[in-house]
């Protein structure tokens, strides 16, 4: 019994050290646009092994400058509408915008954290 218990307690563990960000709705998309602080949007699929390499940077990111920046993720198998929004081409493609929601920069593929927080300083991070 002992051990079926501590197997449940390990397997919980690891699943909320694997936690994922939440597929961004519309409207977390808008308020981060309208927020006044610089915004990223990762827009990508869990089933693609470069969102998944991504989605601890995005996690560490998001908590790192909540406050200071919007760090979004958006599942575009589970929102296709917002894939056509974004004229996404290939997965992962982050976007970048300023503090007044325009759009200042585009990248498709991989980006490590050091990346992605250079361009957000480019965005008007502080």
């Amino acid at each position: 019994m002992k051990i079926a218990t501590t197997l449940a307690l390990l397997l919980a563990c690891a699943t909320l050290a694997h936690a994922e960000l939440p597929s961004a709705t519309d409207a977390a998309v808008a308020n981060a646009l309208h927020s006044g602080k610089p915004t990223v949007i990762d827009l990508g699929a869990r089933t693609c092994i470069p969102c998944k390499k991504m989605a601890p940077i995005l996690e560490n990111l998001a908590a790192e400058y909540r406050g200071k920046a919007a760090v979004l993720f958006i599942d575009v198998n589970a929102n296709q509408a917002a894939a056509d929004k974004f004229r996404v081409q290939m997965i992962p493609t982050q976007i970048f915008f300023d503090k007044n929601g325009k759009e200042i920069k585009r990248h498709i593929g991989f980006m490590e954290k050091t990346e992605i927080v250079r361009d957000l300083k480019a965005a008007g991070l502080k």
